[in-house]
């Protein structure tokens, strides 16, 4: 594994950050759509995978920059119609990835401050293939195979119970075996079952897979079993979800557990001793990723101790004590036949590559991210030269690149075969859909049409982002169908999907009447919309599209304020609300002011209102583990803890089901002060907030 080391978050200029954030945000959605609700992947898993690791580390670092439609937060896509629907009794959460060997230091050396470790002491971790297939979780009860579910959005997946009986690799019966077991792995299909089901598709006229992934997801996706049972399937276990007992102590342990039950686990797992170790073994496998006889896509590397597994915990979205390290991707060389400026939900004018169909990596790419203008110019935002100062011409033949952080984008040109005439791009100055003014503000990357909710592509934008797969899912309303409404202008703010049916009554309208339309889909539409009425606190405030307010940030302000009502009497408060909301653990300054602006504004909180009137909107619910005597508290950290690190206290706590802040003020109830407490236990003191020694805090763990 080279130690390629792309520059860090921690380098970067805020508006470095804020532009690569961007490309990264619209990249992922379009792969997503098409990855996990299509099987139609436009990009491989690795590079899927790649993605969400870069953006993942660049939210966390200017997490005030964070897209509302960011992705990161969520797993998967919500599950298809046409299955029934299971819930996981304990999440399917993706991994982190790691893209070379500094990344791995950089993963080892985030579980060693967790822990408190020094430098000399090594976790130890276990190493094993990332299979390039479909999760898969499997439910048993008293050894007895009871459910099979896909990993859906992580919550909720897909029953393909009647589908798994000839997947090899899953038994149906197990002696031995705990009262309750989830048990996780990958469904995949070997090269050459791909091969033999293609041809057998080739010759029946059927359909033609584009990779052994997407066959097997498609296989298995079947509502007619008996075509399941007609293709070869196989499937690894990998892991656990929530278990009656224990499996072992450790993660190799465990998995011979799972081997002598009767789950296939891959023979390639082993044990690695240190950094080197890791990196070591990562080659090893990847010398032999073309002789497995399947796919895969990385190699995922896991603290071996499952006490320490426990300890570290997970994110909101992945396992602290593992790590996808990915395999790099491939490059290739087309024509740029245009360039398309896209206006966003926020008004940023985004340049799009259109470019001549070509294969990288075995995924057919037609569109690239150009970032901003400066990048087609030939400069970065500090005005230094990129690909040596060549800017980007129509007609140019450039190099394609589809690894690491921004993928796919344009990364280099061929001057020798531009053409004769070809003139510099010109980035427009005005808004392309609306006219106004597109400013480009001092120190910023991205111009922005000046012409807010008056702008009919930032209206458009953000009809479609409350009504996506992230937000309230609803079927139907497709973006042609929300583009017709918009054309029409039955469509023009969010609370207008609720008012939408008695408005065409009043008109005596019906959709029937209309191409593509029929009684049932129109019945089916509106039957659709009324069961969305009931939404989560953190859904809706997400759905608003208000910039800097994605899923994290929603879900933070939702845990903190609990209920939709304590928000909004917060910002209609005389004072300015931003005080309380940047005392909000991982609240900053942009998302606050960007929050308050939106509230504040006369015509955006008439629509927000005329929304939440139409809305039963359900409180912030508490971690089940939350429902003792500290719940819904709030905690402030100050000083150096001793026994254990700040970010485990900090897990503690949410674990528990309090909130944590990162300022005092009159509504935090407890404050642990470590040693060298200054002015925040000074501050506590001071508004009679309850101390405790972190003596005291580790008693309130035991209790």
């Amino acid at each position: 594994m080279a130690d390629n080391r792309k520059t860090k978050a921690a380098d970067l200029t805020e508006a470095q950050a804020e532009r690569e954030i961007t490309d990264l945000t619209r990249t992922l959605l379009s792969a997503e759509e098409a990855y996990f609700g299509k099987d139609a992947p436009e990009i491989d898993d690795a590079e899927y995978d790649s993605l969400k690791s870069r953006l993942a580390e660049l939210e966390a670092a200017f997490f005030t920059l964070r897209l509302p439609e960011s992705p990161i937060g969520r797993v998967g896509s919500p599950p298809a119609e046409g299955f029934g629907k299971a819930r996981h009794a304990q999440a399917m959460l993706s991994l982190d990835n790691a893209f070379d060997a500094g990344d791995l230091e950089d993963f080892v050396s985030r579980i060693r401050r967790f822990l408190g470790f020094d430098t000399s002491e090594f976790p130890g971790f276990t190493a094993e293939p990332k299979i390039d297939g479909l999760s898969l979780s499997l439910t048993y009860r008293d050894g007895i195979l009871e459910q099979a579910a896909t990993r859906g959005d992580g919550t909720i997946g897909e029953v393909v119970t009647a589908n798994v009986s000839t997947v090899t690799g899953v038994p149906l019966r197990i002696t031995d075996a705990l009262g309750f077991m989830e048990i996780r792995g990958e469904v995949y299909m070997s090269h050459d079952d791909f091969h033999k089901v293609n041809e057998s598709q080739r010759e029946a006229g059927g359909h033609i897979f584009a990779n052994p992934r997407n066959a097997a997801a498609g296989s298995l996706r079947q509502l007619d079993s008996n075509i399941t049972r007609s293709r070869p399937l196989s499937f690894f276990a990998h892991g656990w979800g929530q278990l009656d007992g224990s499996l072992g102590d450790d993660q190799l342990s465990a998995m011979q557990r799972l081997s002598d039950m009767g789950f296939a686990v891959n023979p390639e797992i082993s044990l690695c001793d240190g950094i080197e170790d890791m990196v070591a073994r990562f080659q090893n496998i990847e010398a032999k990723r073309s002789t497995l006889g399947y796919d895969i896509d990385g190699v995922v590397f896991k603290v071996n101790s499952l006490a320490l597994q426990r300890r570290l915990g997970n994110s909101s979205t992945a396992p602290r004590w593992a790590v996808a390290a990915k395999f790099p991707a491939e490059t290739a060389w087309t024509s740029l036949d245009s360039i398309e400026i896209q206006v966003g939900r926020t008004g940023a004018l985004s340049p799009v590559a259109r470019l001549h169909p070509v294969t990288v990596g075995g995924v057919v790419v037609s569109n690239a991210t150009l970032h901003n203008e400066d990048y087609i110019a030939g400069f970065d935002s500090e005005g230094e030269r990129i690909r040596g100062g060549r800017d980007l011409r129509i007609g140019d033949w450039v190099q394609v690149y589809r690894a690491g952080d921004v993928i796919p984008k344009v990364a280099d040109v061929d001057l020798s075969k531009r053409q004769s005439g070809s003139v510099p791009f010109h980035f427009p100055v005005t808004c392309p859909v609306c006219g106004s003014d597109a400013i480009r503000e001092k120190g910023d990357a991205v111009r922005r049409c000046s012409g807010g909710f008056s702008c009919p592509a930032q209206q458009l934008e953000r009809l479609k982002h409350f009504v996506s797969r992230p937000v309230l899912n609803i079927e139907g309303l497709g973006e042609r169908v929300i583009e017709q409404f918009f054309e029409e202008s039955l469509l023009r703010e969010p609370a207008d999907f609720f008012t939408l049916q008695a408005r065409l009554r009043e008109q005596g309208v019906q959709l029937n009447t209309r191409a593509g339309w029929g009684e049932v889909s129109e019945a089916n539409l509106f039957a659709e919309i009324e069961s969305k009425r009931r939404v989560a606190f953190a859904k809706l405030l997400f759905g608003l599209g208000i910039r800097h307010v994605g899923e994290v940030a929603a879900e933070r302000l939702a845990r903190h304020f609990g209920r939709w009502e304590r928000l909004v009497a917060c910002m209609d408060e005389d004072r300015t609300p931003l005080e309380e909301l940047i005392s909000i653990e991982g609240i900053g300054g942009k998302t606050a002011e960007a929050l308050a602006h939106d509230f504040q504004q006369a015509a955006t909180r008439h629509a927000i209102d005329r929304l939440a009137a139409q809305l039963d909107i359900i409180p912030a619910a508490q971690p089940a583990a939350g429902s003792g005597l500290h719940s819904g508290k709030t905690i402030v950290f100050t000083g150096t803890l001793l026994k254990m690190t700040r970010a485990e206290a900090k897990a503690r706590a949410e674990a528990m089901g309090m909130r944590i802040s990162s300022s005092v003020s009159a509504k935090t109830d407890l404050v642990v002060a470590g040693e060298a407490s200054g002015s925040k236990r000074k501050k506590a003191e001071e508004l009679g907030v309850e101390i405790l020694t972190e003596k005291d805090w580790h008693r309130l763990l035991e209790e």
